[in-house]
């Protein structure tokens, strides 16, 4: 692929996007809704109820059970474990608001330029067919991305200020850095990807969009099973899972450029 031609693609996309900052709107409310949701449930609603965290015998057993793989918690005191324990949980979240607020991109690129009588001239050009799809992909990731990492510096700012002492220095570890740096970015293109595929078949961005979403459901199964104490995952589950997603990813692209039939969109979409 020229890398070139897909990085002129790439600025092409992003200036639309910029043109239309609506576009961006649903992952600015989704980084910014998993920003404050967690201090309501770690850090307001205890203080509104009068029920601390440390002395709660189901969340110790989970943190006491957690502390086993990650040995930061056993160094916190029973408040500062707890919390600590559930911001780090909560950055899950951090992985899903990409993919849901991506996906609408992601279709959007595709079937509303078919809409649009946009995409025959892109097919008209040197382009390949990789390339486009890949640079379509990428245009869509990359201003989740940056929209992610601010959400998360706000993050890590409002836990050093308003979680008890010690909790910030715990969102900053290597299982943390794993999970956002390379599991949210594979798992991103993979649902994009994925989306990207299924748009070159359909007529509408819902379609694609409500497929692709399914995707997210494993990453909240998680959220919710290390919550409950079901399951810990590590850094090198965490590892392993973004070398798979990465493969997928590749394959997906294989796959969307069979499905994506040049000819087809340039005399059906008329």
């Amino acid at each position: 692929m020229n890398r070139q031609r897909i990085t002129a693609l790439i600025g092409k996309e992003l200036r639309e996007f910029r043109s239309s900052p609506a576009a961006v709107l649903p992952v600015v409310a989704l980084v910014i809704l998993c920003t404050l949701l967690p201090f309501f449930v770690v850090v307001v609603i205890p203080k509104v109820t009068g029920e601390s965290l440390g002395q709660d015998r189901t969340i110790a057993q989970v943190v006491a059970l957690a502390s086993r793989r990650m040995p930061g918690l056993a160094t916190l005191p029973p408040e500062s474990a707890a919390q600590a324990f559930l911001f780090q949980q909560f950055l899950f979240l951090y992985l899903i608001a990409p993919i849901v607020g991506a996906v609408s991109l992601a279709a959007y690129s595709v079937v509303g330029e078919k809409q649009g009588r946009t995409l025959e001239p892109l097919l008209t050009t040197p382009l390949t067919t990789a390339e486009l799809l890949v640079a379509k992909v990428l245009a869509a990731l990359l201003p989740s991305l940056a929209i992610e990492l601010i959400g998360l510096a706000a993050y890590v700012l409002l836990a050093s200020m308003i979680a008890a002492p010690g909790v910030a220095a715990t969102l900053l570890t290597g299982r943390s850095l794993v999970m956002i740096g390379l599991l949210g970015p594979f798992a991103s293109l993979t649902a994009l990807q994925l989306t990207i595929a299924i748009s070159s078949r359909v007529t509408d961005p819902r379609s694609a969009q409500q497929i692709a979403v399914l995707l997210v459901l494993p990453l909240v199964v998680t959220l919710v099973g290390q919550i409950a104490g079901a399951f810990i995952v590590t850094s090198a589950v965490l590892v392993a899972v973004s070398a798979a997603l990465a493969v997928a990813w590749l394959l997906l692209v294989m796959l969307s450029v069979a499905l994506f039939d040049r000819e087809t969109v340039l005399t059906r979409w008329k």
